[in-house]
């Protein structure tokens, strides 16, 4: 039997997991990402934690899910945010030299957005996307089951598009982008609220709470808009700690998808909570080793 190594690597914890090419889990494990998280002390955290699994079936290889993006051939971790000290590090041949099995690289909701179209929420779509809501807002974008991530690696940034030119400030470099409208900080901002709470008024059934999280709905859908022109997935997938409240606020957004959206753009479209969970990096980036070494496999 083989199986891949899945690791979605976090800002406080590091998690394991792994996998058979059906998706079955067969050992998961998380550790504390160190701190300071150095390049050189995460890798030897990731080492230590690799020993720990039952390696003892054949491993074809590991995929690594990072906070930010990695170079187009899954080589290089660009930049790795909340982690310090990260810009270009080759983590995959740091990987490969002290485990010796194959790795891959890709961001974090990259592989979150694989792991629910592989075993979550989207696992009936071919085309789907993903929005992650949460600190920040990530994204994703399957193509045909396979991972876009465009010519320089980086593709699929889907929180950073605008939404109102002349909003906050953005650490992109943007204005009133739809992570300024969306993540966490951006709901404390306009509500002096956390996600939690406002989550918890709105099923004691709080007028203003299931104001906010109507509007909060609203702008979602003004955002996905911009996505279902140029895409047309067959479904769009709402992760991140802030889809708890999912019921609140993806009834409005349907609503305004409805309205900007030609039928002919959205027919069948489903509009959906993800599944997975924290395991999704992890599922994501396991699938994205076999999608990898498989192939590689059957090439040679």
């Amino acid at each position: 039997m083989t199986q891949a190594i899945g690791i979605d690597l976090g800002g406080t914890a590091i998690k394991l997991g792994r996998f058979r090419e059906d998706g079955t889990e067969l050992e998961s494990l998380t550790v504390d990402t160190p701190q300071p998280a150095t390049p050189t002390a995460v890798i030897e955290a990731i080492v230590a934690a690799i020993s720990r699994l039952d390696t003892s079936e054949d491993v074809i290889g590991i995929g690594l899910g990072l906070p930010g993006p990695a170079d187009v051939a899954g080589r290089i971790a660009k930049v790795a945010i909340n982690l310090t000290d990260w810009h270009d590090v080759p983590l995959a041949d740091e990987l490969e030299a002290k485990v010796g099995y194959p790795t891959i690289l890709a961001n974090d909701a990259n592989c979150a957005g694989l792991g629910e179209a592989w075993l979550g929420a989207g696992r009936r779509f071919r085309n789907l996307i993903l929005l992650t809501l949460g600190t920040g807002v990530g994204g994703a974008i399957i193509f045909d089951g396979q991972l876009f991530t465009g010519h320089l690696g980086s593709a699929g940034e889907l929180g950073l598009i605008n939404l109102y030119p002349e909003g906050p400030e953005c650490n992109s470099g943007n204005r009133g982008s739809l992570e300024q409208y969306l993540c966490i900080r951006a709901i404390r901002r306009t509500s002096g609220k956390e996600p939690a709470e406002l989550g918890k008024l709105a099923q004691e059934g709080n007028q203003e709470a299931l104001e906010f999280w109507a509007d909060y709905g609203r702008l979602l859908g003004i955002g996905l808009t911009s996505f279902i022109y140029p895409l047309t997935p067959e479904a769009i997938i709402i992760g991140g700690g802030i889809s708890a409240s999912a019921e609140f606020f993806l009834p409005t957004t349907l609503a305004e998808i409805e309205q900007r959206v030609l039928p002919s753009s959205r027919t069948g479209l489903e509009l959906l909570k993800a599944e997975l969970g924290n395991r999704a990096g992890r599922v994501g980036a396991a699938r994205l080793a076999w999608q990898k070494y498989v192939k590689s496999r059957i090439k040679n």
